[in-house]
């Protein structure tokens, strides 16, 4: 039984005490209520509080309120007992059979479980990364690249309908910048103090010049504009590739460009100056954020007639309303923390709610430490650690899975040395470990003739079958909070504890039959068990984008 079927069981004890007249709710019922698995299990395997929040609605001591439910789902045979501790809380046990029904229903669902409802059919537009395309990505980059990859893999599966968006600051000085480091470097003069720097830049020099021989002859302006969308095109596809090798999904590649070629800003002003937020000042346009908890207000059209970044911004966030987003998702890095208000302004003054249709998530910085020290430098960008040379270094899976392991709000500093270690106090090898064990027994199983088929649920009566249960049982829950909440780790850490448990299952609980032993029942009960384990962690490792490996 999940705790979503228990809680559906109060509910109709609570609706027939209701219907016979032996209680009154001032309000009437709950829609829903929330049943958790208390942290001694001693207590039972689920426990509620409804009796705390009801009993004063009906008129009654909460302890009175939760004897009168407790007296009602006795009558239910799927549990087996009922008891009420301190002032009015329930702890529940549920009978073994109902219990171990959870096993089939994981193994039937397959791929499936762990999906819900909850955000359902909810339009969001998440962004993040969007770098400029002048360079390669970096580590703040590929924390974003995990995290945000694995956050919308969350929301998806709590039913929401999520794109993945990359902007690409393809516009201003710092692109005019990248392309007059191109031309310095093909050149061999040297490059601007305020350019780009690493040896990246005198590789993918040589690279045009070698499949664009003729650009070296170019006048002036034209050679500097031809580099830099050379540059671009090159580095662009190179960030994808990186991108993709890292298992980070994007639907769309939105250009800052294209915003101003397609008149998307002035088409935002429009819409901004219909809301009554915009006015003019010294020869330039201002949006009045302060009227929206913004420091100062902000300009949108220079004197010059040239519009500003913060013009980009509106235009970019008008224009993902208008594409049918209910919710844009932010994801910047943390020198973006006076981007917040901003944004919410710009939300505001388009006649939004800003505390529903956007959402701004800051990821703190990442040290990452090798051989005791801290990594600043690249062999090929020169002062900042690459995406490519971190995976190099690690390997995807132990990067993405540390990555999503923690708060993003958190600074984060890792060990490669660490995170790469096959041993058990390494989380990713503890979890994918477990995975490949639970997998060995399947085939182990086949090997024997024991199929996952019909078994009897009521032989998971041991303490540590009991206890995994209710670990596979709460997978729903977890992922559904993980969506709503904006925090992927949260499967992490529910991972390493599910492995927990299944690993002291295994000690304690014989999955197979020995030698020339008979199967018995119970061996087929644990199997189905051992099934649906290995589906929770493969489902669980997906949803972050790590594998779940056969073998190990």
């Amino acid at each position: 039984m999940t705790p979503e079927q228990l809680a559906e069981k109060i509910l109709q004890a609570l609706t027939a005490l209701v219907d016979d007249g032996t209680i009154t709710v001032d309000g009437g019922l709950p829609g829903e209520l929330k049943v958790e698995r208390p942290k001694n299990p001693e207590h039972g395997d689920y426990a509620t509080n409804v009796a705390m929040q009801l009993g004063k609605r009906s008129g009654m001591p909460p302890r009175q309120f939760a004897e009168l439910l407790a007296a009602k789902l006795t009558d239910d045979e799927a549990i087996t007992a009922v008891e009420i501790a301190g002032p009015g809380f329930i702890n529940i046990r549920v009978a073994a059979d109902a219990q171990g029904k959870i096993a089939a229903s994981i193994v039937e669902a397959g791929p499936q479980y762990g999906s819900s409802d909850s955000l359902k059919g909810q339009a969001i537009n998440l962004e993040f990364i969007s770098a400029n395309p002048t360079g390669p990505l970096h580590l703040g980059h590929t924390r974003w690249a995990a995290v945000g990859d694995a956050l919308a893999r969350v929301l998806n599966a709590a039913g929401a309908v999520v794109t993945r968006e990359f902007y690409v600051n393809d516009r201003g000085a710092q692109m005019d910048k990248f392309g007059a480091s191109l031309k310095a470097a093909a050149h061999g003069e040297p490059i601007p103090e305020d350019g780009y720097h690493g040896e990246y830049i005198n590789d993918l020099a040589k690279q045009i010049v070698a499949e664009v021989p003729d650009i070296t002859k170019l006048p002036e302006d034209e050679q500097l504009v031809a580099f830099r969308e050379a540059g671009y095109e090159r580095q662009l596809k190179e960030q994808q590739s990186q991108l993709e090798h890292f298992r980070t999904k994007f639907d769309v590649w939105t250009s800052e460009r294209s915003l101003h070629e397609q008149d998307g800003v002035g088409h935002a002003i429009e819409k901004l100056r219909e809301q009554g937020h915009l006015y003019e000042a010294d020869d330039a346009l201002w949006m009045r954020t302060t009227d929206f908890t913004d420091d100062k207000d902000r300009v949108l059209i220079r004197s010059n007639g040239e519009p500003t970044y913060f013009a980009s911004d509106a235009a970019y966030y008008v224009n993902k309303r208008e594409r049918g987003f209910e919710v844009a998702i932010y994801l910047l890095g943390a020198d973006h923390h006076g981007y917040v208000n901003r944004l919410k302004a710009i939300a505001a003054c388009a006649g939004d709610d800003p505390e529903h249709n956007i959402e701004i998530l800051i990821g703190q910085l990442v040290k990452i430490l090798k051989n005791g020290e801290e990594m600043k430098l690249s062999k090929r960008a020169g002062t900042i650690v690459t995406l490519a040379e971190l995976v190099e270094e690690s390997g995807v899976d132990p990067l993405r899975y540390t990555l999503c392991r923690y708060p993003v709000d958190s600074p984060l500093t890792l060990d490669i040395e660490e995170m790469t270690r096959q041993v058990s106090e390494n989380p990713v090898y503890y979890v994918q470990y477990a995975h490949a064990r639970l997998a060995s027994i399947l085939r182990n199983a086949d090997d024997l003739g024991i199929k996952l088929d019909e078994f009897d649920p009521g032989l998971l009566s041991h303490e540590r079958e009991g206890d995994l249960l209710r670990a596979l049982a709460e997978f729903p829950r977890v992922v559904a909070t993980a969506a709503e909440l904006r925090e992927p780790h949260r499967i992490a850490r529910y991972l390493e504890d599910t492995a927990s448990a299944f690993h002291k299952f295994y000690d304690s609980c014989r999955v197979l039959p020995r030698g020339d032993e008979e199967v018995e029942p119970v061996h087929k009960a644990r199997l189905t068990l051992v099934g649906a384990t290995r589906t929770v962690l493969a489902n669980g490792l997906d949803l972050l984008g790590v594998s779940a490996p056969e073998r190990m």
